[in-house]
């Protein structure tokens, strides 16, 4: 990402502030723009910095970087990897394990609203839970929900008969 643009737009600008006051106000105008330039830079970066930091709050376990090459910064995500067994490669995260009849499990789409009533103990448990992962509780109830249905699905489900193609880790056979 090539901050070079975003500088020179606010360069122009004071430029234009400052020919509205007078040739003494452009002058002055000149001179620290130079000296400007890097602290400008710099806000820019600690900007970038603080917005990558709250998107892999959100993103966990999955994170965001942000790195400098030379004096360009450059943005690096990292996707939290995803165990699918063999047999479900084919669909959507969100229709795994969801029975038949129920509604997928999904944060995207429209959104309801619940009120719940919890003791006062459960509630400062969860906000610390969630202030622990940078989430909001709101956030971190959706997940919190959606886990909790996903492993009661899988603890329904009957588990596949051990055979030798279950492992993925494992090579069977001769090797001359």
């Amino acid at each position: 990402m090539d901050l070079t643009t975003y500088v020179s737009n606010l360069g122009r600008e004071f430029a234009t502030l400052a020919e509205a006051n007078g040739e003494e106000a452009r002058a002055l105008v000149e001179r620290l723009t130079g000296s400007l330039e890097s602290a400008i830079r710099m806000t820019l970066l600690e900007a970038l910095s603080a917005a990558s930091d709250e998107i892999t709050s959100d993103l966990a376990p999955g994170s965001v970087e942000l790195r400098l090459r030379g004096r360009d910064p450059q943005f690096v995500v990292s996707l939290p990897p995803t165990e699918r067994p063999a047999d479900t490669a084919g669909q959507e995260p969100a229709e795994i394990g969801a029975p038949e009849g129920s509604v997928p499990i999904s944060e995207d789409g429209p959104s309801s609203r619940i009120n719940v009533r919890l003791p006062e103990a459960l509630k400062a448990a969860i906000e610390e839970a969630a202030a622990k992962e940078g989430r909001s509780v709101n956030a971190w109830l959706v997940r919190a929900a959606a886990a909790g249905l996903q492993r009661a699905d899988r603890e329904r489900r009957p588990e596949p008969r051990a055979t030798a193609s279950r492992s993925t880790n494992r090579l069977t056979g001769w090797v001359r």
